[in-house]
């Protein structure tokens, strides 16, 4: 992996990370301080806790990635070491597509009307979790990987004895 490629990557995690704490402490901030202009009060409803929670998901997720290109960068990532950060972002990724899922089923009831829009994001959650199972594939073709790093270096070692 290039060093521009590594550089832009990290600005781009960096920038949606910056965000998405931004948007939590915002959404917070309105709930400790109640800004609603009738009572003073804002309730806590659960569309703001679900993305709360959908924004953990997303920032471990962002935070494993970064572990993992700086892993590339030093050559280390075909180690056993890789896989804690790999499961880390599938488990972040099932998290986000619970939450969407969760999403889906408070809306569901204002589509009544239009019962296609709670189809549509069903069908999204549904790819979200495609995602996770593409990780998971990669997973395997990382463990793959490792196998065959150990086993090589096992070879370097008993070739190094035998010269």
């Amino acid at each position: 992996m290039g060093n521009l490629a590594v550089r832009a990557l990290r600005a781009v995690l960096a920038v949606v990370l910056a965000g998405t704490v931004f948007v939590q402490v915002s959404i917070t901030w309105t709930l400790v301080s109640g800004n609603d202009p009738e009572d003073g009060s804002v309730p806590l409803t659960p569309l703001r806790v679900i993305t709360i929670l959908g924004m953990v998901s997303a920032q471990v997720a962002l935070v494993c990635v970064w572990r993992l290109v700086t892993m590339v960068r030093r050559k280390t990532v075909f180690s056993h070491h890789a896989f804690r950060y790999v499961d880390a972002v599938i488990g972040a990724i099932v998290a986000a597509a619970l939450m969407w899922f969760a999403v889906t089923a408070v809306n569901a009831p204002g589509q009544r009307d239009d019962p296609g829009v709670t189809l549509i994001m069903g069908g999204v959650g549904v790819a979200v979790l495609g995602v996770a199972l593409i990780v998971l594939v990669l997973r395997m073709l990382l463990a793959q990987a490792v196998a065959r790093d150990v086993e090589a270096t096992q070879m370097q070692a008993e070739l190094d004895e035998i010269i």
